[in-house]
């Protein structure tokens, strides 16, 4: 049996009062994702585990069934292996973000959701002005780049910045957790200061705000790590033979390459609510046909929430039902080789809070032949009297790819 994993990132959400007290997975029309549930069985799975902040590097490597003590290095060398950046002994990889500075506050994590050529000659001005030996900057996708610091002391309190939008920035730069830390974190934070005096007035910047758009006026890195120590998903399933990933998240990509499945790369696939569905669709039946597992990994909920925009992330839950689930499961329902689907968020983005939480979230789980439930719907409270239970650590993708 083939195996697919619909990942809809930040999905999970908390009661909303202007929506009666609904999530928005309970308020959303998706006749698709609750044809899953009822056909399939269900639970709740806790994907962050204790002592481990929320981000989606944490629930992504939880979802596929890494132990984090053992394999969680950051989020830096993740990407650093999406983009083709081989990290070497000794070297430091941190997440890299472009942000919006509006006086001492930070005032958004994407720069407005700057385009990926403009970032280009962003991170390629600050490559020449600022890297060095030991100091260098790599292009990534829209607003999350890579910073690679040699000799660098990953032992550093970094601030994600998609949790402190509207924030003073200069409390929540970089602070050492040892001593041995303290030269690294001084050369990051010196980073930062010198790239704002650098972008403030770049010609990318000013049109960007002659066009009314935010600026990308700083830097921001965070969740530095080394080169992390990751076995492939066969070598604990040796029934996946060969797999794909798809996502246009350079992190969810880093995960995959460590992971050993191929990355396919999507035309039209923004990681925002105007991402290509039906491209990703596609590519995720053209790599059931030839592989044993696909990740299909949807980002446009989770940057919905961050932008606390409640529409907005029940528009691109719908999508991901309307243009996503329906149709895989017609198209799964002719196939004479079965294939079981998995379908779950990583973590809860609310739209209340503008970041991850650590609760559980909701799985619905469907292969042929599969006894079903007594749940009717897909949502977080209804999951909770699914038949799995609650699940932790490798449970669920022990589950899921054992058809246990």
């Amino acid at each position: 049996m083939k195996h697919i994993i619909i990942l809809g990132d930040g999905m999970a959400d908390w009661p909303v009062p202007s929506l009666g007290n609904q999530t928005l997975l309970q308020h959303a029309h998706t006749p698709n994702m609750d044809r899953l549930a009822r056909l399939g069985r269900n639970g709740m799975l806790t994907t962050v585990a204790p002592g481990f902040h929320p981000g989606s590097e944490v629930a992504n490597l939880s979802v596929l069934g890494y132990d984090l003590p053992t394999v969680y290095e950051g989020r830096g060398p993740l990407e650093a292996a999406s983009i083709g950046v081989e990290l070497q002994p000794g070297e430091m990889a941190m997440r890299c973000n472009l942000v919006c500075i509006e006086g001492e506050l930070l005032k958004n994590h994407s720069a407005g959701h700057i385009t990926t050529a403009e970032a280009d000659i962003l991170i390629r001005y600050l490559q020449e002005e600022l890297g060095d030996d030991r100091v260098r900057f790599h292009t990534g996708v829209q607003y999350r780049h890579l910073l690679v610091v040699k000799g660098g002391n990953k032992q550093l309190d970094c601030t994600p910045p998609h949790d402190v939008p509207l924030k003073p920035f200069a409390p929540l730069m970089v602070k050492p957790l040892t001593g041995e830390a303290e030269e690294t974190a001084a050369c990051i934070n010196d980073l930062i200061l010198r790239s704002q005096e650098l972008l403030a007035n770049h010609p990318v910047n000013l049109a960007r705000v002659a066009a009314g758009k935010d600026p990308a006026n700083s830097i921001w890195p965070w969740s530095p790590g080394y080169r992390p120590q990751m076995v492939r998903l066969s070598e604990t399933f040796p029934q996946i033979g060969r797999g794909a990933v798809i996502s246009a998240v350079d992190l969810i990509n880093g995960i995959g390459v460590y992971a050993g499945l191929r990355r396919i790369d999507v035309e039209g696939a923004t990681g925002l609510y105007d991402t290509n569905y039906e491209n990703k669709l596609a590519a995720a039946l053209d790599a059931l046909r030839t592989d044993d597992f696909v990740y299909l990994h949807i980002e446009a909920s989770d940057e919905a929430g961050h932008e606390g925009d409640i529409d907005l992330k029940l528009r691109t839950i719908e999508n991901l039902d309307r243009r996503i689930v329906g149709p895989l499961l017609d198209a799964l329902t002719q196939w004479s080789e079965p294939v079981a689907v998995a379908l779950l968020p990583d973590h809860p983005t609310p739209c209340a809070l503008r970041t991850h939480t650590s609760d559980p979230v909701p799985f619905a789980l469907w292969h042929p032949g599969i006894e079903p439930d007594e749940v009717q719907t897909y949502d977080e409270l209804a999951a909770r009297n699914g038949a799995c239970g609650w699940l932790k650590e490798a449970e669920f993708i022990n589950l899921f790819i054992n058809n246990e």
